[in-house]
């Protein structure tokens, strides 16, 4: 043992004097390629924030020397993760207001609403995470209790997948309104469904700009300590846009960031006057599209009613000339459209529009976000018309208990099947849809290969015919959302040319053992150390 050390120590003070000089030497370590050999090796050497070589610990170390060598003491090392499908945004909103996530009851939420007025002083309140699913009874709250509790002051808050809006009296004699109003009006219930909740939205007061680039920047350091390096951003409005590059030409957003333009008039105008931007680690060449709501507040397009509401079959957001009308802009503009759909009705309508772009060039890589419901029947269309699945593996996990309660028997079998969505198209973009679901990529290879949510339940996996082997999630994770970004020849495998951007797992997991407790030894990006835990 005393000798293999005295070797590992030569061969590092040898590299130091000798051999071509490079910024970075990661050795020790075993560094997943994710290339189509699946190639794992000892170390490699990096220059100008790009790979300049992957190999045996000897061959590295012999043939280069570098100021800066990072000892990974046999841990794994990965290509950083890219998070497929995220709101930055959202949840900094989330983070300034109130976290309703968890919540047990109405209760529960009015208590963190006054704790929060007692901390913050605000002259109005945000908030977002209830979920009614948790609760005793699954039926949608309305105004009564918020209203009661706070007579004076404006509220809002957001059900968890962003889809609800809840409001009270303080905020609705705000609004403008129709004179006569229907027993199931959102005026009478307070409560704002999917393309209603604008009405609200309006009227909200919103935080400062400096607070959301603080919140921003905190996301991306927690972001870092999990070793997400990249995320696709879905949805955001102009002046976001604005501000993320404004953040990255100076320098302090350095995640690599893909961002879905909202798909609204102000947005459209926008690309076709700046076409396809490529600054730095901003690229903006997409549009973000809604085609129906979400299945927990029963808005998701279902070809047959809701098993627990008689008659309702979901709500369809944008009309199906409305549909045709961005695909004839994204073609023009040459533009990826990602349609947010998750009944199967949705899916559907989506799937045959899409049909369009695969004729217009084969390989379009236009995504369906969620693809939650799909008919077994319809399967068939995303291999057939190269649309490229977009999924959040926890959803399945969360979602696990009331899923068939919404859906029947008979249509779980084509619900979360990101198996048989692997199997028609090849690939899988995995993402969390954070603050719908939590930041930790851990959670997602957990949902995605054990069927698991983080207390190990259920004992034996959800749906485990639909279950992805470890392998393809971590490609889910790291080279694919590439190819979902064009972005493939850049980053997302460590290979000579690479983008240098990986990080040093904590903890090694496997095919049965995932833990739910792990993250970042230390995270790199383009060649740069951006997180280091030794000094937190």
């Amino acid at each position: 043992m005393r000798y293999s050390w005295f070797v590992l120590i030569f061969l590092v003070s040898s590299a130091c004097m000798k051999g071509k000089k490079v910024d970075l030497i990661v050795h020790n370590a075993k560094i997943h390629c994710m290339d189509d050999q699946n190639t794992v090796e000892d170390a490699m050497a990096i220059k100008d924030g790009k790979i300049v070589e992957v190999g045996p610990e000897r061959q590295i170390l012999n043939k280069y020397r570098a100021d800066e060598i990072q000892d990974a003491k046999q841990r794994d090392v990965f290509p950083g993760f890219t998070d497929a499908h995220t709101h930055m945004f959202s949840l900094a909103k989330q983070n300034l207001g109130v976290d309703l996530t968890d919540c047990k009851s109405m209760e529960e939420v009015v208590n963190r609403i006054k704790t929060y007025l007692k901390e913050k002083k605000r002259a109005f309140v945000i908030g977002r995470g209830w979920d009614q699913t948790r609760w005793k009874d699954d039926r949608m709250p309305t105004k009564e209790m918020i209203s009661k509790a706070f007579p004076s002051i404006p509220i809002a808050l957001y059900r968890i997948d962003g889809h609800a809006l809840l409001v009270n009296e303080a905020l609705l004699i705000t609004l403008d309104h129709p004179k006569y109003i229907r027993l199931n009006d959102p005026f009478v219930s307070g409560l704002f469904i999917d393309n209603d909740m604008s009405i609200p939205e309006a009227a909200l007061n919103d935080f400062s700009e400096k607070e959301y680039v603080e919140e921003l920047l905190r996301i991306q350091e927690k972001l870092y300590a999990y070793g997400v390096t990249g995320v696709h951003e879905a949805g955001v409005l102009n002046w976001q846009v604005k501000l993320l590059k404004r953040l990255v030409q100076q320098d302090r957003l350095s995640l690599n960031i893909y961002a879905m333009l909202s798909a609204n008039e102000e947005n459209y105008q926008f690309a076709k006057r700046n076409g396809i931007i490529s600054l730095k680690n901003l690229s903006v060449r997409s549009f973000k599209l809604y085609m129906d709501g979400a299945l927990g507040s029963r808005g998701a397009l279902l070809k047959s009613p809701y098993t627990d509401q008689h008659g309702h079959i979901g709500l369809q957001l944008i009309s199906n000339e409305g549909l045709s009308l961005w695909i004839d802009r994204c073609l023009a503009l040459d533009y990826q459209l990602n349609t947010h759909a998750i009944g199967d009705r949705g899916n559907q309508l989506v799937l045959n529009a899409y049909k369009r772009a695969f004729e217009s060039n084969p390989d379009h890589r236009w995504r369906i976000e969620h693809a939650q419901v799909i008919d077994p029947s319809d399967l068939h269309f995303f291999g057939d018309y190269a649309v490229f699945p977009s999924v959040q593996p926890t959803h399945a996990t969360s979602d696990q208990d009331w899923a068939a309660n919404r859906l029947g028997k008979n249509r779980m079998k084509g619900a979360y099947a990101y198996r048989s969505l692997y199997n028609q198209f090849g690939m899988l973009a995995l993402g969390t849809d954070f603050p719908v679901e939590e930041i930790n990529p851990f959670l997602t290879l957990r949902a995605a290969v054990l069927r698991m949510d983080k207390h190990d339940y259920p004992k034996h996996g959800f749906l485990m015919e639909e279950a992805l082997d470890l392998n393809t999630a971590l490609k889910g994770m790291t080279i694919w959302p590439q190819f979902a970004s064009f972005s493939e020849t850049v980053r997302g495998m460590l290979i000579q040319g690479m983008e240098a951007t990986f990080f040093v797992c904590a903890k090694s997991f496997n095919e049965t053992s995932i833990p739910v407790k792990n993250g970042s030894i230390v995270t790199y990006v383009r060649g740069r150390k951006v997180y280091d835990a030794s000094v937190y």
